[in-house]
């Protein structure tokens, strides 16, 4: 008997846990990128992309400009931050919808926090994730220790991760297509940031973070 390739296993894993969830699958969505093909980001890298982050994300939720910038300085974070993030950070009378778009990523930062060792478990995308920890993490640290401090987990660990969200994303855009409520409480805005961060996080088509995609 041929023994199941690693991305096989992979997705064999993840149809499991979705249908203990009751989660709907998708039989013939193709498994994600193996180990060998992915792209591996660097802890340096990782931990710079979540403090954008969170900077965007406290200023989605209405911090005060002023504070925002001085972040900014503080952190050295110009240079991370992606061209939309730049002039969102710049923009001194954002949109509600603008606001709103960039507080979700408190939960795209959340799955880097865990990709970095900071957060323990994701765990399931039913509940919106702790922010007051979130910025404390940040907080407690100049940029420095934040990257000392943090341990990337394995790449094998992130791609179990990424297999499951992007399943578990299809089941979200399914429900919504068919005019349903997402199944088993799943919140589709923390689906759908966490399955951009874990693309961006194995290098999905080599995009940018603006251009992610989270194709399903």
């Amino acid at each position: 008997m041929t023994s199941l390739s690693p991305a096989a296993q992979r997705k064999a894993a993840s149809e499991a846990l979705l249908r203990d969830r009751q989660i709907p699958i998708n039989p013939h969505l193709p498994h994600v990128e193996d180990e060998i093909e992915c792209q591996a980001r660097s802890t340096e890298e990782v931990a710079w992309r979540a403090m954008a982050l969170l900077l965007v994300a406290v200023k989605g939720e209405g911090l005060e400009q002023d504070i925002v910038e001085q972040i900014l300085a503080d952190y050295r974070l110009a240079p991370h931050l992606s061209p939309e993030e730049q002039d969102f950070v710049a923009n001194l009378d954002p949109s509600e919808h603008q606001r709103i778009q960039f507080s979700w990523r408190y939960e795209a930062a959340w799955t880097l926090l865990w990709a970095l060792g900071y957060v323990a478990e994701l765990g399931e995308p039913t509940a919106i994730c702790d922010v007051p920890m979130a910025v404390q993490l940040m907080q407690q640290r100049p940029p420095e220790q934040f990257i000392a401090d943090a341990k990337l987990r394995s790449q094998g660990e992130i791609l179990d991760a990424t297999d499951l969200i992007y399943r578990t994303h299809w089941a979200v855009v399914d429900a919504r297509l068919k005019g349903q409520e997402a199944p088993a409480d799943l919140i589709p805005g923390v689906v759908m940031e966490r399955h951009h961060a874990l693309n961006w996080l194995v290098g999905y088509l080599d995009q940018p973070w603006d251009q992610v995609s989270t194709d399903t």
